[in-house]
């Protein structure tokens, strides 16, 4: 119960009769350009990831700089027991 080759064709037909050749092609090709532009974006911004990682890597830490060696201790609650009067 698919879509046969009869019906697209009558839905093409309408379609360009409705919106006509010339629209359909400017839409086609906006959307070509949307597409491009949506796939030079991402290989920019893989790109740049793989830059960031680069950088990361030549970064070298020294021997005992911006280490912080915390000890971490548990909170113990506060006495809530009211005062005896």
């Amino acid at each position: 119960m698919g879509i046969s080759i009869w019906q697209l064709l009558i839905i093409l037909a309408i379609v360009l009769v409705l919106f006509g050749a010339k629209r359909l092609r400017n839409v086609g090709s906006d959307l070509g350009n949307a597409i491009k532009g949506f796939k030079s974006a991402v290989k920019d911004e893989d790109n740049k990831d793989a830059a960031q990682a680069a950088s990361e890597q030549k970064l070298e830490q020294k021997p005992g700089e911006n280490v912080f060696d915390v000890k971490a201790e548990e909170k113990k609650p506060a006495d809530t027991t009211p005062p005896k009067a």
